[in-house]
């Protein structure tokens, strides 16, 4: 059985796609690929159907890190009942996460960098234009979340 994984920020051209690229990556160079199935979505409808942002693909490219084909997608109430793990980017998206969800009673909804034992937000490069930066934040919490999962 999967651990489904939903990565969710803003607009799901950034660091959603971003986490959803080094995530998939990082299970298949560890060969457990099959343990997991991994998507990202938006809070919001601004980008729906565009592709990952070019910063977030030069990041990758320039890291090695193939990128998943992906078009920007708004979470749905249905992906809360759909997934394991739902992992926003900053406390602003898991308030829109918990406002699309209507809640979390379940406790699915997590903030990424929480994994890795901080409350910061993951950089959001949309305002920063430091790809970097999102990066380094990205492989902390997502390395954290394999530790939390026993990986």
């Amino acid at each position: 059985m999967s651990i489904r994984v939903l990565f969710i920020c803003h607009g799901n051209i950034c660091r959603s796609t971003m986490c959803e690229s080094v995530f998939t990556h990082m299970v298949k160079q560890r060969h457990i690929e099959n343990d997991f199935y991994i998507q990202s979505a938006a809070t919001s409808r601004e980008e729906i159907g565009n592709g990952p942002h070019y910063g977030t693909v030069n990041k990758l490219r320039e890291v090695g890190i193939p990128v998943v084909p992906h078009r920007a997608v708004q979470m749905t109430r249905a992906d809360y009942d759909n997934y394991d793990y739902l992992i926003g980017m900053d406390g602003w998206n898991i308030n829109n996460m918990n406002r699309i969800a209507g809640g979390d009673p379940d406790e699915k909804i997590y903030k990424l960098l929480s994994f890795a034992g901080s409350s910061r937000d993951v950089a959001d490069p949309w305002y920063t234009d430091d790809f970097d930066a999102t990066y380094r934040d990205t492989v902390e919490g997502l390395e954290g979340f394999l530790k939390y999962l026993g990986y």
